[in-house]
Parts: structure tokens; C-alpha cells; sequence
């Protein structure tokens, strides 16, 4: 799939050296395309990182799909240099006029924190609010997904003893459902957290459809209104060593903090982890934009919410 982006956006050559093809804005104009308009909003310390991984998760499939970054007004990045976020991204307020197909909302290092401790949930009150009406399926990643089902649902979560952190198997529910279509029975993907929301205050809210759980981790995938709200508990989007330099991070700090489960060859951090969970995420992000998104929003944008 060509994916719009800046011209000079940091990810764009890498991406390109993947075989990934990636459209400027000088040549999207000559498209004669209507693209899918998708709004990341980047919670994530280091936003190059979260950039590079999302573009490549939404790269398979043949739609065209013309992303803008959203940023947090309320809260300044220390991780991330200004210059690269001024250029880049916008705020909600300079977005909020405008219709999008899809949205992903992601995770950020804040989970310890109770949602209203964190300085810029009201702002995220909002926007989760707009999407509403102004997004045909939003995409919920790790605290994003349990800050949607606190403010859409009233679901609590949780402490956990000890961070989740590593690679687990999940089991599929329901493989009719276009979110898991083409998934096997069970599946591997990355979490990292501290924080969970319960398995049974997911099962016992009927607006939730659970698609995917782990023994060890809980629910993984859920959705709400037919795939309008879409909830990842987990990272399907990390790359090969992201767990590797969070690990690393860690230590360094003299955090508590345990190899990652199921990750590395006979867990020894020096040897090269396995990348076992590619194929399921590529999946999980063609079958959201095929389905819920492509397959689900008017042609005219501007008819989302009406």
C-alpha cells in the first residue's frame, strides 16, 4: 500500500529500504485516488520510533492512505526534539474540523499514573469524544485501549504484581469476524505494561466483543459498535528489538524488571530475539483497515458522523 507522508519525515528512507512504497505529496497530488485519511495520535516518548512501526504496520494492503500525526497540546515531549514534533505533527485544535476514516490512538508510558493524575487527560476526554463523530473506526493500543474502555465504558484498571513483558500466546475467537478473518487458532504478540484491565469486567460488558486472549496476559483484542471502537491490550506493532531496548532501558535504570517472556533464544540477551508475531500483526492492521475502515467509510469524508 503507498502510504502519503512528508516528504522528509525521518521514517520515509527507512521505509524505502524496506521495499516499502512510500508517496510524497508531490506525487499523491497526481493520484487520481480517493486515499483513506488516517490520524495517529502519538502518545509515545520516542515518536520517531512509534512512527517507523505504525507506517510499517500499515503498509499491506493495496489502499492508498494519507496519515497525519496528531499531537498532545497539554503536555511537552522531553524525549523527542521540538523541532521534529513542530514540523510534523499538529494539535487537536488545528484537526478537530476535520473528518477521518480511520484513527490510531496509542499507548504512553503513563499507566502507573490513575487516568486523571495524567496531565493531559482532559484533553484526551476530548478527542475520544470527537472520535465519535468525526472517525469511522478508531484503533486503541495498550494504555490508549485501557484509557477508551475507562472513558467509553467505565472499566478500571488494575496494578499489576510485575510488569507484563514479553511475547504470549493468544487463542482466536470467532474467526468470522473480519478483525481475525485469515488468523490461526492461536497467535503470538508483544506486550509491556504494568497495568491490565480485568478479563471479566471485559467479558461481563456487553458492548464488548472479546477476539483474542492469552492465558498469561488477558484479553488482547476487543471491539465495540461493530468496529467503530477497536482495543489492543498489547504491541503488535513492535519491531524485532523493541522489547530488546526496553529491557536494556531498564537494567540501566536498575528497574525491576525480568528477561521478556518467550523473546529471546534460551532467554540470553545477547542472542538475537525472534521475530514470531510479524504475520499476525500484519493481519490484524490489513483486516481493520479492509474491514472497518476502507469497507466502512462513506467516499465523501465529509459524511462521517452523519
Amino acid at each position: 500500500m503507498p502510504i502519503k507522508i512528508q516528504s522528509d519525515l525521518p521514517a520515509k528512507e527507512i521505509l524505502e529500504n524496506e521495499n516499502i512504497f512510500v508517496m510524497d505529496e508531490s506525487r499523491a497530488m497526481h493520484q487520481d485516488v480517493r486515499p483513506l485519511d488516517i490520524c495517529i495520535l502519538n502518545l509515545m516518548p520516542i515518536k520517531q520510533d512509534t512512527e517507523l512501526q505504525l507506517l510499517r504496520a500499515l503498509s499491506n494492503t493495496p489502499l492508498q492512505v494519507d496519515v497525519t500525526f496528531m499531537k498532545i497540546s497539554s503536555h511537552v515531549s522531553q524525549n523527542t526534539a521540538a523541532n521534529h514534533i513542530n514540523k510534523f505533527y499538529e494539535d487537536f485544535a488545528s484537526l478537530k474540523s476535520r473528518k477521518f476514516d480511520g484513527m490510531i490512538i496509542t499507548g504512553a508510558p503513563v499507566e502507573q499514573m490513575e487516568f486523571e493524575e495524567v496531565d493531559y487527560w482532559d484533553e484526551l476526554c476530548e478527542i475520544m469524544e470527537w472520535t465519535k463523530t468525526h472517525v469511522t473506526s478508531t484503533f486503541h493500543i495498550c494504555w490508549g485501549a485501557q484509557a477508551a474502555l475507562y472513558y467509553h465504558y467505565g472499566l478500571q484498571k488494575v496494578l499489576l504484581p510485575e510488569k507484563l513483558f514479553g511475547i504470549y500466546k493468544h487463542k482466536v475467537y470467532d474467526k468470522k469476524i473480519p478483525l481475525v478473518r485469515g488468523f490461526n487458532d492461536y497467535f503470538l504478540a508483544p506486550h509491556s505494561r504494568h497495568t491490565t484491565v480485568r478479563r471479566e469486567d471485559i467479558h461481563n460488558c456487553e458492548a464488548l466483543t472479546v477476539l483474542a486472549e492469552s492465558e498469561e496476559a488477558g484479553v488482547f483484542l476487543c471491539m465495540a459498535e461493530d468496529g467503530k471502537q477497536i482495543f489492543v491490550m498489547g504491541h503488535a506493532e513492535y519491531d524485532r528489538v523493541t522489547l530488546h531496548n526496553e529491557y536494556m532501558r531498564d537494567l540501566g535504570k536498575h528497574l525491576p524488571i525480568h528477561v521478556p517472556y518467550n523473546y529471546y533464544p534460551n532467554d540470553d540477551y545477547k542472542q538475537r530475539p525472534e521475530l514470531t508475531w510479524r504475520a499476525s500483526s500484519n493481519g490484524l492492521y490489513t483486516n481493520w483497515l479492509n474491514y472497518y475502515v476502507y469497507q466502512t467509510t462513506p467516499y465523501d469524508v465529509e459524511a462521517i458522523g452523519k
